[in-house]
């Protein structure tokens, strides 16, 4: 029945103490009301419940709602009786006689609107009350967890298409917060609706206010989140990733903030689970930390924040539950903090959820090892006695697997209740038995009736509804049915606790089992797609909002002004809402750092570093290389002699620790050995191109403000420049360094050097211990004759560069950084890309590191051969013009060349010291690249 065309559904709005409908119901509720499928793509907060309630209201029959959880139910039957309206839940919680009780009112036209859980379908009982029902609308909420693409994904929720046909297909809509185009597509498919007209209402939300910020510690983190509680007032919920965190995080709140705070998550009893959202609900607790199993259908108002401690898994499931705020409409915060380890953790649980052929192969070794009908183990124990290194969801997806290739059955218990299946399709399970089998047929007769018309699909039922039909003894009936299970057509499982498993095969080998290992890949490949799409939301410098719409599909709107990243450009809002007291980033907290030149150069000098180690070391010995410790690790594994240690002294260790946890935050960088405590750092494709000077501007870095501040405002520090051996160079009397080792080598010096206090040229690479034989030949493939892979290696052994003097202002000119990098042993090339400068400028930068004072090495420009014309050429000349010079010099050579031999000619240089040079040049150049 149809609503009459002159009926206006605003008539009804009064039953529910709404005087309009927001966005987009009407559209919907119209639809429904003329009986046409629907798909219901509406956000947290947006009004779905009544796209389906109204309808029930509006007209006669029965509208039955699927939900997920018996808590989300109970609550909004509770809201729907306080208004009057004929609404109840059947599920488990209520005793044998309610539930049987609430079957007939259902029957007889009693209830406008019903809650059931997708489980409920097993029963046949309940099938049999829908079918005598006056059904005109299927409702399924939350229908993301119908796909496997979906979130949440539940295998209940998959069978709902079987039972829709077997409800002879109803009106059905269907309705979520979160789907994607593929997560819709498969809704419709698994409940085969028929061309459903589809309604996606705008994911804007504009009260919310988005927030990233990346503390790179733990310590940062918690005092992040103390400060963000301390000026956020209002109720809300923290989101962590585990059990055990949340109630770490929650005493720890209720510590340092003095606020009334809870915990939640599906490790606690029942009871307990209640009681927490009741104080919650009931505003006798200001915060709840909780895992996600807290939260789906939460509808308290006033929730004026909520707090993602850990990474979210995907971007639906981050925008379910941070929708969780503000469903007044009134300003609300929805913060996120951001750290590396998250993503270790949401790996390891895509891991788990999708584990190694291997461990699939020793699950069902082990399972058919077990000589017993039905095996009572649970997840954990099975992961325990093999000692798997996954979680137990993992065994549980083993399971899942070797359920589809028909070697085992899951199997749940279901109130005590026993479970029967009929594999056949002849009218009567009777049928198969001989006449005079008369307990075994009487049997037969009463399970059929129990059964109803469902075949091929297992089936609760009571024992006790079973001896009363067949008024037999509980001896007789399992004798009875022991006999009935030697029928091929008829199955039966006696009530069991907890979970349990039930071998089909056990004597195929794994390798012979049906597995689509294919799919499965697949599936596990958009799961760690998803989480790079929470990582890039985290990271990104865009609108949060806009990077929201777009995954939904939205991609026409405007920046929101309201999120900390249109706050940080300007951006001001366009809506009319209040702008809450967002919290600024703190000292403790970290955002997004515009990448300036000089936080750019040591980026790339932080990510040669850890090029120059070779994945050998963690970050905190990377750390202490570049930061010039002189602790014994360091000299054990001859760091000290790479031609990045050093380089970043001006910086404190911790100072460089946080910004090799930002390059691992945006992807430069990648920890390796997942098996241990302390694992290894090595570049990314993405960091190798960063390092080689082919992007890098375009870098989000979630820096601490005062990390930031001290890269826009970088100066020289004051302590003396070392060279490759370790010893202090020889200050000039106006306080700059006097030389390099190389300069010294190739006969070249400043303007007032003096060599008989430099130290000789090490072949730092003969010294070095073997593991490291090769450091300085780095190239991320492997070849360090490709340049394009990496930096080639350095053939000058210049100083381990530190600041050697105080500038004006505090801030040293651009020519001393890349005097630095020279004189730190990197090739021109090297520098530039470091840098991002041209070559012509590299060489500009020392010719006026020179005028400065500061020993520059021409070798870093000249090749060796270019060295010797240059001697043999110009001799002992001081020639007053360079230009006539080119013409006697090999073809190619540049006037800048010349200027920068001239400078750096000692008063004493000749033409065969040169040839030394040269030779040693040359030579040091094989030994590196061998």
């Amino acid at each position: 029945m149809s609503l009459a065309a002159d009926q206006d559904p605003t008539a009804y709005l009064s039953r529910f103490g709404l005087s309009a409908f927001r966005p987009g119901q009407r559209e919907v509720i119209e639809a429904v009301l003329a009986g046409q499928d629907c798909l219901c793509v509406m956000p947290t907060g947006g009004g779905k419940s009544l796209c389906y309630q109204l309808p029930a209201v509006a007209r006669p029959g029965l509208t039955l709602v699927v939900s997920p959880l018996i808590a989300l139910m109970k609550d909004q039957v509770d809201q729907l009786l306080a208004k009057g309206l004929r609404a109840a839940l059947i599920n488990s919680t209520l005793e044998p006689a309610e539930q049987h009780a609430r079957l007939q009112g259902m029957a007889a036209g009693e209830y406008e609107l019903v809650y059931v859980v997708p489980e409920r379908f097993r029963s046949p009982r309940f099938l049999e009350a829908v079918r005598a029902s006056d059904l005109k609308l299927l409702a399924v909420d939350e229908a993301h967890c119908i796909s496997q693409w979906g979130h949440d994904f539940r295998p209940d929720y998959a069978k709902l298409g079987r039972f829709r046909a077997m409800l002879g297909n109803p009106p059905t809509i269907a309705l979520t917060a979160t789907a994607t185009d593929t997560v819709r597509q498969d809704i419709v498919q698994q409940l085969a609706m028929s061309s459903p007209r589809t309604f996606i209402s705008g994911f804007a939300r504009p009260n919310l206010h988005y927030e990233v910020q990346m503390p790179h510690t733990k310590g940062r983190k918690d005092q992040t989140l103390e400060e963000f509680l301390r000026r956020t007032p209002g109720s809300g919920i923290v989101y962590a990733s585990s059990r055990k965190r949340c109630e770490e995080v929650a005493e720890q709140l209720a510590a340092a903030t003095g606020r009334k705070t809870t915990v939640y998550h599906a490790g606690m009893l029942p009871e307990e689970r209640r009681n927490a959202q009741d104080r919650f609900m009931g505003g006798q607790c200001d915060i709840v930390v909780a895992t996600t199993a807290f939260g789906m259908g939460i509808d308290k108002p006033d929730v004026r924040f909520v707090v993602h401690y850990n990474l979210p898994g995907t971007l639906e499931g981050y925008y379910q539950e941070a929708g969780r705020a503000g469903r007044d409409g009134l300003p609300s915060q929805c913060l996120m903090l951001y750290s590396y380890g998250d993503r270790r953790i949401q790996e390891f649980f895509i891991e788990s959820a999708y584990p190694a052929r291997e461990v699939v192969g020793q699950v069902y070794n082990f399972l058919r090892s077990i000589d017993s009908d039905l095996i009572e183990l649970t997840q954990q124990e099975i992961k325990e006695s093999l000692n798997l290194q996954i979680g137990a969801d993992g065994v549980g997806t083993c399971e899942q697997l070797l359920e589809k290739a028909n070697v085992l059955e899951r199997l749940e218990s279901r109130e005590n209740m026993a479970r029967v299946k009929f594999d056949s399709d002849v009218p009567a399970l009777v049928d198969l038995l001989p006449r005079q089998a008369k307990a075994q047929r009487r049997l037969a007769n009463a399970i059929q009736d129990l059964l109803g018309g469902v075949r091929y699909e297992w089936v609760d039922i009571s024992p006790r509804d079973l001896q009363i039909a067949t008024e037999m003894d509980s001896a007789a009936l399992s004798r009875a049915l022991r006999e009935l299970r030697q029928l091929k057509a008829f199955d039966y499982i006696p009530p069991f606790r907890g979970r349990a498993i039930r071998m089909l095969e056990r004597d195929k080998p794994f390798s012979r089992l049906e597995l689509d290992f294919k799919e499965y890949d697949r599936r596990k490949a958009a799961e760690y797609e998803k989480l790079n799409r929470v990582i890039r939301f985290a990271e990104s410098s865009r609108c949060r909002e806009q990077e929201i719409l777009s995954y939904f599909g939205e991609t026409e709107s405007e920046p929101c002004g309201r999120c900390d990243n249109c706050r940080r450009r300007g951006i001001k809002s366009a809506g009319s809402l209040p702008q809450p007291a967002i919290s600024e980033v703190g000292p403790s907290a970290t955002a997004p750092a515009a990448m300036s030149d000089r936080l750019l150069e040591a980026v790339r000098m932080a990510l040669s570093g850890v090029a120059r180690a070779r994945s050998r070391f963690g970050k905190h010995m990377v750390a202490q290389m570049l930061c010039g410790s002189n602790n014994a690790r360091i000299k054990r594994f001859g760091l000290q002699k790479l031609t990045t240690y050093g380089l970043l002294s001006d910086l404190k260790q911790d100072q460089v620790l946080e910004l090799l946890d930002a390059l691992l935050l945006v992807g430069c960088l990648e920890q390796v050995g997942h098996e241990s405590r302390r694992p290894t750092i090595q570049l990314t494709e993405r960091g190798q191109e960063v390092m080689a000077g082919r992007g890098g501007a375009e870098l989000n870095l979630p820096l601490s403000p005062a990390l930031a501040r001290r890269f826009e405002n970088r100066s020289a520090r004051s302590a003396a420049p070392r060279d490759s051996s370790g010893g202090a160079l020889a200050e000039r009397s106006d306080g700059t360094a006097s030389s390099s080792a190389n300069a010294v080598q190739h006969g070249i010096s400043g303007p007032t050097q003096s060599s008989s206090s430099q130290p000789p040229l090490v072949n730092d690479e003969s010294a070095a211990p073997a593991e490291l034989a090769d450091t300085d030949s780095f190239a991320a493939a492997g070849s360090p004759e490709r340049a394009d892979a990496g930096f080639v290696a350095s053939a000058s052994r210049g100083a381990e560069i530190a600041a050697s003097v105080e500038f004006a202002g505090g801030a040293a000119p651009s020519h001393y950084w890349t005097w630095r990098l020279l004189a730190a042993g990197f090739a021109v090339d090297e520098c530039a890309a470091i840098r991002g400068l041209e070559r012509d400028t590299v060489l500009d930068h020392a010719l006026r590191s020179v005028d400065s004072g500061w020993p520059v090495d021409p070798a870093w420009f000249l090749t060796p051969e270019s060295l010797q014309a240059f001697a043999a050429t110009i001799g002992d000349e001081t020639p007053s013009r360079i230009r006539p010079l080119l013409s006697r010099l090999p073809a190619g050579t540049r006037y800048e060349e010349v200027q920068l031999f001239l400078k750096c000619r000692s008063a004493t240089l000749t033409p065969s010291s040169l040839a030394v040079a040269a030779d040693s040049h040359r030579n040091l150049r094989a030994n590196e690249l061998e």
